[in-house]
């Protein structure tokens, strides 16, 4: 059985972490079955969003702490973390939007996985904590992207005491952006909303997006004015604004 289901129509893909009987816990199978997908993915010109989901009880457990467990040399342990990491690298390099669609938990890892997704929408359910402290084993992979996510006093609340914090309270500090009682289904439908969009400006803005935030204000409006003079060289540029300006439905070519 593969650790990764996929699914593609209209533009958008769709993953689901399939270990369900370990509350998809991010094994190194999963972790490198999910990295090839999103390789792929990165060069198929006819995807335009992703939707990430989990299987069965729960979105993600984080990591397989039987495997963990198995592992006695520090350098064995460490390319466990680089594994996890070069997965959140690559989910925010990825040309297209991804989004998160959570029901049941996301802890440790799989919170760290919300908070690196573009976009997250939940179930009312859905439960949050990076609980790694309870254990003995702070949550300092997780801390990355949950630092870079929501406020630095809630990530430091979320990361010191462990607990859960439920949907609302998610909403709240901005961890994820909606509720809905079908996560999955809300989450395909703003992922088709968004494919209706050009590819390639959807590409630049992602990318640009994550560039100009580890920048000066004044460095990142230099960047940002170089982007947008670079972007109105696109075919679909000059398309969108004749279309506005034309009072129509725009014809994007994705060039």
């Amino acid at each position: 059985m593969t650790d990764i289901q996929y699914q593609a129509d209209a533009g958008v893909a769709h993953l689901t972490l399939n270990r369900p009987d370990a509350y998809n816990a991010l094994s190194r199978g999963l972790m490198g079955e999910l990295i090839g997908r999103l390789d792929d993915i990165a060069a198929d010109g006819d995807i335009r969003t992703v939707v990430i989901s989990g299987a069965g009880r729960g979105f993600c457990a984080g990591h397989d702490l039987n495997e963990v467990r198995g592992m006695n040399e520090r350098d064995e342990r460490r390319a466990l973390f680089e594994l996890c990491s070069q997965m959140m690298l690559r989910i925010q390099s990825l040309p297209q939007p991804v989004i998160a669609a959570v029901h049941g938990i996301a802890t440790a890892a799989g919170c760290q996985l919300v908070a690196t997704a573009d976009l997250a929408i939940a179930e009312p359910d859905a439960r949050f904590a990076t609980p790694g402290v309870n254990l003995g084993l702070f949550c300092s992979t997780p801390m990355v992207a949950l630092s870079r996510s929501v406020g630095h006093k809630h990530a430091m609340q979320m990361l010191l005491s462990g607990e859960m914090i439920d949907a609302p309270g998610a909403v709240r500090i901005g961890l994820i952006n909606d509720i809905s009682e079908g996560a999955v289904d809300a989450a395909l439908e703003l992922a088709r909303r968004i494919a209706e969009k050009s590819g390639p400006v959807l590409a630049i803005g992602k990318e640009t997006f994550y560039h100009q935030l580890q920048m000066s204000t004044a460095d990142a409006y230099d960047h940002c004015s170089e982007v947008m003079a670079r972007n109105l060289e696109l075919r679909d540029s000059a398309e969108g604004i004749n279309a506005f300006l034309e009072k129509r439905p725009p014809a994007w070519e994705h060039k």
